[in-house]
């Protein structure tokens, strides 16, 4: 994979973690919701290295 490849990559993920952040009700957000988003994080760091 080019770094051009990873970058579209890495912006595109971070779209999707945008938009899922956007589209929780504060009220309705479970300990699980926020492991998945602090999972998404995770990945999107490891394929920064």
């Amino acid at each position: 994979m080019t770094q051009q490849d990873k970058l579209h990559d890495l912006k595109a993920r971070l779209t999707d973690f945008m938009n899922r952040i956007e589209q929780m009700d504060p009220e309705e957000t479970s300990v699980e919701d926020i492991d998945r988003l602090i999972s998404m994080l995770e990945e999107l760091e490891r394929k920064m290295d």
